[in-house]
Parts: structure tokens; sequence; C-alpha cells
């Protein structure tokens, strides 16, 4: 074969070998729960079993098969024709209760990919108390601060935010791309007596492979948790009422050991 034939040949195939993660989070090919065991699917790619809208309001949110983000015609919206499906919108104007699963879980990996427009602002609640922030924060060069996509939001106190993590880097992809969160998370640990010892803890956060968060200790509750205890076991909750955003893809497995790569 001639040399030059060769090398390109060779560098073909280097290009389609899978990316794998590599240090701090470096962007990996496929997703985890398809490379490695112990996910459950959070959505049975029908219908909205296993989750219920929070408190008395309607709730719009709906499956469906495919979302549509349009640049020109619609920047700061989502649309999509409600059916059964694996993704799920939070109805047609983005402002709509938070969902919640049915089921409790404890100290938990967790997996999904999420979809926003220009603008747009939602929110995943671990324990349905501890908000790891859904934001369109492409292309900001201000200094990132909780209120950025993939802090750990503050927590609202006296009128006031307190505390917070913002993410160590703007890991954001361009509204109307599907982007990734895998969140490591330890629940708050209680004594006996029901006493807290310990705070939720995210021991990692990975936002699109890349790493964002690492071992942050949430004191209480961040800012519009649902009015519930802190406890060993709660739900899962997103949040619908501050912009359109999709999910997709929501896996969770129990917490295990976290191999430095």
């Amino acid at each position: 074969m001639h040399r030059g034939l060769a090398l390109l040949v060779l560098a073909g195939c280097l290009a389609a070998q899978p990316r794998h993660q590599l240090n701090d989070g470096d962007a990996h090919g496929d997703p985890p729960y398809l490379l490695e065991d112990g996910w459950t699917p959070l959505l049975n790619g029908r219908d909205l079993s296993g989750w219920h809208g929070l408190g008395s309001g309607p709730n719009d949110w709906f499956t469906t098969t495919a979302i549509l983000w349009e640049r020109l015609l619609g920047p700061t919206r989502l649309s999509a024709v409600p059916r059964p499906g694996g993704r799920i919108l939070n109805g047609p104007r983005g402002r709509t209760v938070n969902l919640v699963t049915d089921q409790k879980f404890g100290d938990v990996e967790l997996y999904l990919e999420f979809m926003i427009p220009k603008g747009s602002n939602s929110g995943v609640y671990l324990h349905g108390l501890y908000e790891v922030q859904v934001f369109d924060s492409y292309g900001s060069t201000e200094p990132l601060t909780s209120s950025d996509c993939g802090g750990i939001y503050h927590r609202w106190i006296n009128n006031r935010g307190v505390g917070g993590s913002a993410p160590s880097r703007n890991a954001c992809r361009r509204p109307g791309e599907w982007q990734s969160f895998q969140i490591w998370f330890r629940a708050p640990r209680f004594d006996a007596s029901g006493k807290k010892v310990e705070s939720a803890k995210f021991l990692r956060v990975l936002q699109n492979g890349l790493s964002i968060q690492k071992d942050v200790e949430v004191d209480g509750p961040t800012r519009a948790a649902m009015e519930i205890p802190e406890a060993p076991t709660n739900p899962l909750m997103l949040q619908g009422d501050h912009g359109p955003v999709a999910y997709r893809n929501i896996y969770i497995r129990p917490l295990r050991e976290i191999i430095e790569r």
C-alpha cells in the first residue's frame, strides 16, 4: 500500500475509535447507561408513569418522540407534538408545575439529558431539595455563579442568597442542543434520634462529560425546593415553571465508589 494512503487509512481508523472518559472528566462517547451496568430508566418511553406534578395546578408536562427548537422563528421556545415517546417537555408555554418522581432515593448516581432554548431556566433537584441549575449560560463571559448552568444553587435565607457553588467552567452547549449531567450525590446522614449529623453532598458533577463540581456540601435545601424535610431518602424533582425545558434519557443507580480517571 502506498505510504500516503496507509496514513489516511490509519487516521480514519483512529477517528472511528470511541472516546472514553479521561482525566478530569473529558468528553466521552456513549452515555454511561450504555457502557455500565446497574442503571434504571426513570422514563418508560411511553408516558409519565412514575412521575406526578407537584401541587394543585395543571400538569402540562407531556411525552413526545422529538423536540424542535426553531432558531429563527422562535429561539426562546421549544415545540413538540404530544405522543408516546421517550422525551418530555414542560408544556406548550414552558410554565407549569414541577415534576416529581413517585419513588424516593438515597445515595445515587444520576444521568440525564436536557435541552433548553435561548434564555431559559430549569433545575434538577436531588431529593427534591438540592438543585443543580439548568440555565442557558452558553457564551457567557461573566464570572460564573451558582445561578449559571451546572451551579449548585444557593439557599435563600432572610431574603438573600446564601452559599451555593459556581461551576468550575462553562461547559454549556448552544441553545437547542442536547446536553447532559452526570451527578454523584450522597444523601444527608442522621443519627438514631433523627438528628442530622452530616449534610448532603455533591461528590461530583459532569456537564457534557466535563467536570464542573467536586465535593460540594449543601447545608440545607436550596431556593425553590420542595417543602419536605431533609431525610435519608426523597424523590427527584425537575423544575417546570421557569421557561421551556425538555428532558430525555433519565437514568439512576445506587451510588458506587468514584474511581478517579
